[in-house]
């Protein structure tokens, strides 16, 4: 699929797209993050630094305007890939996934939301099938896109609680610490390898080992 050399509308890419839909049906891999520079490296933008992260290692350029979102139109192996980072800040996102499932005809079970996850250890993974919003506000927000549809699949990025009474809102908007940082740029690489299975493969038996790994990795005997 030939990739646009700046950042257009996608009137021939979502042809492409949807006729792709035919063979292999496309998955939508989102990124929940807010943008502008003063949010970059902070916990609530995780979701999108994993976008960037697999659009440099599959090659997908991050270069299309469409759906208040910034879009990549690519392939993993030979299933097609569109890669999103909403851009209508994180409580509003799902104004910009709802409207790209239905333009890309994404079948639920192939919209893979990617966020931070106060409820896992700073740089845990956990990829699972379907689930709540857990008071999460931009799951929710998708959520409520998807005329209220929760089972399409995640990959929670885990960022740790505020310490003491840290307020959660300045814990979610603060940058990781040194030693918190190095546990995320790896739990970044480890989960382009886990979403490039899913793709590829399914909910099988590797994601399950995958998550297992990811329970305990940092867990000492």
């Amino acid at each position: 699929m030939s990739m646009p050399s700046e950042i257009n509308r996608p009137a021939d890419k979502g042809e492409d797209v949807r006729m792709s839909h035919a063979v292999t049906a496309p998955w939508l891999v989102v990124g929940l993050g807010n943008p502008g520079n003063k949010f970059h490296g902070t916990r609530h933008n995780v979701g999108f630094e994993m976008i960037d992260h697999i659009s440099k290692a599959e090659g997908i350029k991050l270069n299309t305007i469409q759906s208040k979102a910034l879009l990549g139109i690519g392939s993993i192996g030979e299933v097609p890939i569109l890669l999103a980072k909403p851009q209508t800040y994180m409580n509003f996102c799902g104004e910009a996934v709802g409207p790209l499932a239905t333009y890309y005809q994404v079948p639920l079970r192939h919209i893979l939301l990617v966020y931070d996850e106060m409820s896992l250890p700073n740089g845990v993974l956990r990829l699972q099938p379907k689930g709540g919003h857990g008071h999460h506000n931009g799951v929710k927000c998708v959520i409520d896109h998807l005329d209220g549809c929760r089972g399409f699949p995640r990959l929670c990025i885990g960022i740790g609680n505020p310490p003491g009474t840290m307020d959660m809102k300045a814990f979610l908007l603060q940058k990781f610490s040194s030693e918190e940082r190095k546990q995320v740029d790896a739990a970044l690489e480890q989960g382009v390898e886990a979403v490039r299975t899913l793709v590829l493969e399914g909910f099988d038996d590797n994601i399950t080992r995958f998550n297992l790994g990811q329970k305990y990795k940092y867990h000492k005997v």
